[in-house]
């Protein structure tokens, strides 16, 4: 009998724990997505590591390291902006699997949005984000992102 309610303790702890880095890597990518919807270039940039890289399916190559990744929001807003369009993305369905490195590997559904001036909301892409995430002076950054879209499958 008290090697069950070890075993039980022991369970809710890990589960306790779990849930708590769960809901820090939920934050952490609410807070990406939010720095990224408003153009915050160097910001977005900062919640990946300084060597990241970012691969996506419109891209002939990845786009690499902060410097790479901050160049990539600026364009991208640019273009919004000419074409008047506002971006906005949603992150969920968010799976977590930490790794014996301390590195989390992640993958999760992610909806674009594009909003028209003076239209209303439609969904852009539907697409899957995988993701190495690192603990790196404390915060959790993205080392490696690869995203890939329904439409190009």
């Amino acid at each position: 009998m008290t090697v069950e309610l070890v075993d039980t303790a022991e369970r809710t702890r890990e589960s306790q724990k779990f849930a708590a880095l769960y809901a820090e890597v939920q934050q952490f990518y609410a807070h990406q997505m939010q720095i990224l919807d408003a153009h915050d270039s160097e910001r977005w940039a900062g919640t990946f590591t300084e060597d990241a890289v970012f691969e996506l399916p419109s891209l002939p190559e990845p786009v690499r390291a902060r410097v790479g990744l901050a160049r990539y929001v600026r364009e991208g807003a640019a273009r919004q902006r000419r074409a008047g369009n506002r971006l906005n993305h949603w992150v969920g369905m968010l799976d977590v699997q930490p790794q014996p490195d301390g590195s989390l590997r992640t993958r999760c559904s992610a909806l674009v949005y594009v909003t028209p001036a003076g239209g209303s909301s439609k969904v852009l892409y539907v697409c899957v984000m995988e993701d190495t995430l690192v603990r790196t002076r404390g915060k959790w950054r993205t080392a490696h992102r690869r995203v890939t879209r329904d439409d190009l499958a």
